[in-house]
């Protein structure tokens, strides 16, 4: 079940049913009638999220093709018992090191990328702890596109930690001291999963 509200669910239809209608369809009459529900949809999120117009539309001006769900990798690392966390400069909170992957890499090539960029280790990925739809978790704010979230559990292998242009700090955290967490990137019961995976090697693959 989500936990997002259900004007997002609304609004994030629309929108992809608009994306899709617009790059499939051939007659003018159609490719107009798309354009509207795209507006629909951006209204929607700007009036709900507080956002401008503008921002909204900018975000969707880059969407093109047959509407998909986003991927973002997430990269769950441990040393001494303790799960690596990255400070993001953007907002001062912690978070999982990782991000968006890019087009060409693998889900391993992504994570293991992100993990070096934000934190200044080299881990090499080892199995699959879960793909969760972000809608399905408790993540502030609502966000305009789905995604679908991977966690992968990675072996620490060389490195030092150190702060990059995204990252203020790069620091370990027993499961009784996590700083206050990024909730758009993760939550806390997503925190308290990855120790529980790493106690039960195991364990299925997690989703939704």
């Amino acid at each position: 079940m989500s936990s997002e509200p259900r004007w997002v669910h609304w609004a994030r239809a629309l929108q992809a049913i608009a994306q899709s209608g617009l790059h499939f369809s051939e007659s003018e009459y159609d490719r107009e009638r798309y354009q509207k529900i795209l507006k629909i949809s951006i209204e929607i999120f700007a009036e709900q999220s507080g956002e401008s117009p503008s921002l909204i539309s900018r975000l969707f001006e880059n969407q093109t093709g047959y509407a998909t769900p986003k991927v973002d990798v997430r990269g769950v690392v441990f040393l001494d018992g303790k799960l690596l966390l990255v400070q993001e400069r953007t907002d001062g909170l912690w978070t999982l090191p990782g991000g968006w992957a890019d087009v060409e890499d693998s889900p391993s090539e992504a994570v293991e990328r992100e993990i070096l960029e934000e934190s200044g280790f080299h881990a090499k990925a080892e199995r699959m702890l879960a793909i969760f739809d972000r809608a399905k978790h408790a993540h502030e704010p609502p966000f305009p596109f789905h995604v679908y979230k991977l966690f992968m559990l990675c072996r620490l292998q060389a490195g030092e930690a150190k702060p990059t242009l995204e990252t203020s700090a790069v620091a370990f955290f027993s499961e009784s001291e996590i700083p206050p967490l990024s909730i758009g990137r993760v939550t806390l019961d997503q925190i308290h999963f990855c120790f529980e995976a790493k106690k039960n090697p195991s364990g299925p693959c997690r989703f939704d």
